[in-house]
C-alpha cells in the first residue's frame, strides 16, 4: 500500500517562493503518474500540475511559468516549486499518485493515492 506525505507549505508574502515536497513510500517503482492539486475554502479542488511516467509536465494556465513540478527518483519524492506567489495561490495543496499508465493528467478521479495536504498562505 503506497503512502504520500506532503511538506513544505507555510506562509509567504506576495512574490515569494515555496517548494512543496511529496514523499512516496510503499511502492517500489520510480516511474508513476503524479499530480498536484489545490483547494481553497469554498472552492472546488483544482489541478495545478501533473507529471507523467516519461517526465512530461502539464500546468494549469493560472500557474504556468511560475510553478515547476519535478521528481527525484532516488528520494522517491516529487516537488512543486512555486515562484512569484499570489494571494490567489493560497490553498491546501495535495499531491496524488497513480501507479500505472495511462496517466490521468488533470483528472483527479484517475488518481488512486492522495496525501494529507499542506497549507499555503500568501499574504499581500
Amino acid at each position: 500500500q503506497a503512502q504520500l506525505s506532503e511538506s513544505g507549505g507555510g506562509s509567504v508574502e506576495v512574490g515569494g517562493s515555496l517548494r512543496l515536497s511529496c514523499a512516496k513510500s510503499g511502492y517500489p517503482y520510480a516511474s508513476y503518474c503524479m499530480g498536484w492539486f489545490r483547494q481553497a475554502p469554498g472552492k472546488e479542488r483544482e489541478a495545478v500540475a501533473a507529471l507523467d511516467g516519461d517526465g512530461r509536465t502539464t500546468y494549469s494556465d493560472s500557474v504556468k511559468g511560475r510553478f515547476t513540478i519535478s521528481r527525484d527518483n532516488a528520494k522517491s519524492t516529487v516537488y512543486l516549486l512555486m515562484n512569484s506567489l499570489k494571494p490567489d495561490d493560497s490553498a491546501m495543496y495535495y499531491c496524488a499518485a497513480r501507479f500505472y499508465e495511462p496517466c490521468g493528467g488533470f483528472d483527479q478521479f484517475s488518481y488512486d493515492y492522495w496525501g494529507q495536504g499542506t497549507q499555503v498562505t500568501v499574504s499581500s
